[in-house]
């Protein structure tokens, strides 16, 4: 589902549509039972505060009053409800029963989501944080993940995004310690067998400071013969962990919002459940591929749309649709930027097309040579964009390279394009370079093909009526704009780099080495019918993924 179909759908439930409101709490519902089930860490009250954030968020929704807040809504919501039972919470006895349902939510991590290696150790490090950690992991989990923004983050934690980087950064270090504990454990050193004899099997903060402390200082727990991959890495495409078959919402409501009105009470089918709790296979760890690797064919004009076959042994996740938020249609492919019409169009104009790429032997044409004072980023030289909701922007007068990274083998599926928004004067898509365009074969022979990517990693694919990137794209800025990245579907990186018409110019230039590399292309005019980008607009939304799939300036 879109996010215009979502924004109606929530204005529908406001005015108490039933099949709406019960559309909305089963598009969210996966995603507060993660947040609770990691921030309580499996206890016996998840399903209570999962039952009590979905109940207040159907009982406050005529009070929300911009449908594009309601991810943002929803997840403070959640928040709240976890702090209030902590401060209800009165300590009891610990037993066995308390042990093992403090490991439930990362046992089910791990066996709902097939995770091995350090993927698994970082789901059971979990279980060695404080609660307050735990609170705020389960929200940078999904962040990481792609699921939410770090705006979304510190909103549902009520700090700044300032001081959330650092809160972050230091559950991070924690977590860290976590994990060398968990892979301590499951060595055989005699000391820490010694240590741990009068240990009742439950993690605490007490016994991390502990076992941190040995390892610290011994030999062999502290020898790390595997390379240790950042949680983050790990964490990136690992599917929302699916609501365990058997859990039940039922929602009782008064009349006191626009909502209520004509809905007693919402409850799952059997139906409803197995399709939330299919199978799921987890991404594999591996290296980012870079854009200008092993990428075939994508749609083109009047094609078909491509058919994405994931072998089994790909990675892939298992998400609810309402989760993946997509592009709106595109509107009909018009014609390639490369080939202006004839007719003069203004700056301004849409530049929504899907292109054929030109012969790699073919040499590009001039590239105008615009004025250049210099372009500043609040990235600096080298801004990298990894996670939906990162930015950067860009203000001057010259050049800017984007160049991209996709990894299908972290989290593959439709890939969901960044967006320009806030323009403040004018942008043009002058060139595309790197080598390689990304609907390029993996090799002359390879036709076959249907998605940006392979069998054993996983593919991308691109909305329909998009326009296909190169590995390096330039822009030419005059004025001030923002890039954001809109990341849900197939994980990718964008690298940004204020850049030269010289660099330009020698990166299009290049000329094809052994067919594995081709020409760039100009796509500058050296006046104002110069293309702009897709997805631009002069408006700065709340969510730069709610950019329609049109340019807009």
């Amino acid at each position: 589902m879109d996010t215009r179909q979502w924004r109606d759908t929530i204005a529908a439930a406001q005015d108490g549509d039933r099949r709406a409101l019960d559309e909305l709490v089963e598009g969210w519902l996966p995603l507060v039972y993660n947040i609770v089930g990691r921030a309580l860490n499996g206890h016996a009250d998840v399903d209570d505060v999962v039952q009590e954030t979905m109940l207040r968020a159907v009982g406050n929704l005529g009070s929300l009053r911009d449908p594009d807040s309601f991810r943002s809504w929803l997840v403070a919501i959640a928040m709240r409800q976890i702090r209030d039972r902590a401060r209800r919470r009165t300590p009891a006895p610990l037993d066995e029963s308390a042990a093992r349902e403090a490991a439930d939510f990362a046992e089910l991590t791990v066996l709902r989501l097939q995770l091995e290696g350090q993927r698994r150790e970082v789901a059971e490090a979990v279980r060695w944080l404080d609660d307050e950690d735990r609170q705020l992991l389960s929200l940078w989990w999904l962040e990481v993940a792609g699921e939410l923004t770090r705006r979304e983050l510190a909103a549902a934690v009520g700090i700044s995004r300032q001081h959330a980087a650092v809160r972050v950064q230091r559950m991070k270090e924690r977590l860290e310690t976590s994990r060398g504990i968990v892979r301590a454990l499951d060595g055989a050193c005699p000391d820490l067998r010694e240590l741990t004899a009068r240990w009742n099997g439950r993690p605490d903060s007490v016994w991390r400071k502990r076992l941190a402390r040995h390892i610290r200082g011994c030999g062999y727990c502290g020898d790390t013969r595997e390379s240790v991959v950042p949680a983050e890495r790990l964490l990136v495409g690992i599917a929302l962990v699916p609501v365990p078959v058997g859990f039940t919402l039922s929602l009782a409501l008064g009349s006191k919002t626009a909502a209520a009105a004509t809905v007693a009470s919402v409850s799952w089918s059997a139906k409803v459940m197995g399709a939330l709790t299919q199978p799921v296979v987890a991404a594999t760890a591996g290296a980012t591929i870079v854009a200008g690797g092993a990428y075939v064919v994508t749609q083109q004009p009047d094609a078909p749309a491509p058919r994405v076959a994931v072998s089994p042994t790909a990675a892939s996740t298992h998400r609810p649709p309402s989760l993946l938020p997509t592009p709106p249609p595109s509107p009909s492919p018009s014609p390639s930027p490369s080939a202006i019409p004839a007719k003069t169009v203004l700056y301004g104009s849409v530049v929504d097309a899907v292109d054929r790429a030109p012969d790699p032997d073919t040499p590009p044409a001039a590239l105008p040579h615009r004025p250049e004072t210099g372009i500043s980023s609040t990235g600096g030289a080298h801004a990298v964009l990894n996670h939906r909701g990162d930015a950067v922007t860009l203000t001057g007068e010259g050049y800017v390279l984007v160049r991209w990274q996709i990894s299908p083998q972290y989290r593959p599926g439709s890939l969901v394009p960044p967006s320009w928004t806030g323009l403040d004067g004018k942008l043009f898509h002058v060139a595309s370079g790197g080598g390689r365009r990304m609907d390029d074969s993996v090799s002359a022979t390879d036709s076959s093909a249907t998605g940006m990517g392979s069998a054993t990693t996983g593919y991308a694919v691109l909305p329909a009526g998009t326009q296909q990137m190169w590995q390096n794209e330039y822009f030419y800025l005059d004025g001030s704009v923002t890039l954001t990245v809109n990341e849900r579907g197939a994980d990718y990186g964008l690298s940004v780099f204020p850049s030269t018409w010289d660099a330009a110019e020698k990166d299009i230039t290049t000329g094809p080495a052994q067919g594995a590399e081709r020409y760039g292309l100009v796509r500058d005019t050296g006046k104002d019918d110069t293309p702009v980008p897709q997805y631009v607009t002069r408006s700065t939304p709340a969510d730069p993924a709610t950019v329609a799939q049109k340019s807009r300036v």
